[in-house]
């Protein structure tokens, strides 16, 4: 497939534009990582969140969006058209958060993961690298 001897190879085109900051969870019609696990068969979608969780709760209507956009990026087959090799693959959407979500996030996130599992995907979320 991709014949990285990484556990978790990262397409290259993606992780450049990653490292200059051109995506993250506020541009909302791309995805900010792709990262495929050839070991354990799948591919993650992976949202980069930087932004604090605030009182007005503005960034769950940002994340609400990105999720409903990569969701959309599975359903329509899009994902499978960039990268064929992953037909056959389970999809991960993964959400990195740079700060620790406030109570409305969590609960936001606790309704999200079931929505998420029952259209067929994995939804996980952690602070940096720390997945829960």
């Amino acid at each position: 497939m991709l014949g990285l001897p990484k556990r978790f190879a990262f397409r290259q085109p993606v992780c450049k534009a990653l490292a200059v900051l051109d995506m993250t969870i506020e541009q909302e019609d791309k995805v900010d990582i792709i990262g495929v696990n050839e070991e354990e068969g799948y591919i993650s979608l992976i949202i980069s969140d930087h932004l604090e969780w605030d009182d007005k709760n503005e960034k769950l209507l940002l994340l609400q969006a990105k999720i409903n956009s990569y969701l959309a990026y599975i359903e329509t087959g899009q994902v499978y058209e960039e990268y064929p090799d992953c037909k056959d693959l389970n999809v991960h959407i993964r959400l990195t958060s740079l700060h620790q979500p406030n109570d409305e996030g969590l609960k936001f996130l606790e309704l999200v993961t079931p929505i998420v599992e029952d259209a067929g995907f994995y939804f996980k979320w952690g602070v940096s690298n720390d997945y829960s």
